[in-house]
């Protein structure tokens, strides 16, 4: 399509099955905007184009692919901007490295993703590439778009007009549960800073053995900010799985997790494969001599997953 410096409606170009509606549909919004004199532009924030936007030192010129997202980020800021069905887009670890090897097959000189990143250029690769992974592009999108609060009239209708749930059985063998302690709510401590607290900060990880591990080296908080942590015990995660497990089991009835913790592209993850460990407890004891294989984590008893 031909370029618009500056479209009324921007249409993001996405990933895998949602680019397929998205490819469908663009024409006849094209065709329908055009009648009415409006433009439609492209932005891409497939995670191939970001991958690509994040190495430009690598490519050549005609490979050149600005920061879609950056500059979408920018523009949700304005008060004239309206944003209309945000997409999902999440990238694990696997398909990030599918993107690279497929862009690498297409000419395109991306590095590889360093996993266990050994030196100072390592590190940096692995930085960049790592901003792209897990739900990159909502954070970004939505900061323009945060305020999900239902206005006043909603808030009345559903006042006056509640909605009907049906029926509960009294025989339903429905049982929810949740951690009692030792979790991310329970854990959770926040301050706000003072004059005297402001300044320069870094984010660190104390191992059981005592190491530290710099995993942010300096952050700036300002008076005002508040500042947020947690952790989750994964000796206390076992413990309550298993309970959970044997518990759905007695009962004869579907053992279910439901993780939901905006943006926990890191923890979430992680806990998913402490659950799947545990279910399959008498499966990892016979076939699977190292620790924690489904978390990569290689944790012990002590371990603390923290956001």
């Amino acid at each position: 399509m031909t370029n618009i410096a500056s479209p009324d409606i921007i249409y993001t170009k996405v990933d895998e099955a949602p680019q397929l509606a998205s490819v469908s549909l663009l024409p006849v919004i094209q065709s329908f905007a055009s009648a009415a004199g409006v433009s439609v532009g492209v932005k891409d924030i497939s995670l191939a184009g970001r991958i690509v936007a994040a190495f430009p030192d690598k490519l050549d010129s005609d490979q050149y692919q600005p920061d879609d997202l950056a500059e979408l980020g920018e523009l949700v800021k304005m008060p004239n901007a309206n944003v209309i069905k945000l997409p999902n887009i999440s990238a694990s670890v696997p398909q990030l490295l599918a993107a690279i090897k497929e862009l690498q097959e297409k000419g395109y000189t991306i590095p590889d993703y360093p996993a266990e990143p050994t030196d100072d250029l390592q590190k940096s690769i692995r930085s960049r590439f790592d901003a792209i992974k897990g739900s990159a592009v909502n954070p970004i999108l939505r900061e323009g778009n945060s305020d999900r609060r239902a206005a006043a009239a909603v808030k009345n209708y559903a006042m006056s007009n509640p909605h009907y749930m049906g029926k509960w059985a009294p025989d339903s063998k429905t049982i929810v549960s949740t951690m009692s302690g030792n979790d991310f709510f329970s854990n959770e401590k926040s301050v706000t800073l003072s004059a005297e607290q402001a300044g320069d900060a870094r984010v660190e990880l104390v191992a059981t053995d005592g190491s530290i591990t710099v995993l942010k080296d300096v952050v700036t908080y300002s008076a005002g900010t508040i500042v947020d942590a947690t952790f989750m015990s994964a000796r206390a995660l076992d413990s309550f799985l298993a309970e959970q497990v044997k518990t759905t089991k007695a009962a004869g009835i579907l053992f279910s997790i439901h993780l939901k913790a905006t943006m926990m592209k890191v923890s979430d993850p992680i806990i998913f494969g402490h659950a799947v460990e545990v279910f399959y407890r008498d499966v990892f004891e016979k076939l699977v001599q190292v620790a924690n294989p489904i978390t990569g984590l290689g944790c012990d008893a002590e371990q603390r997953l923290v956001i």
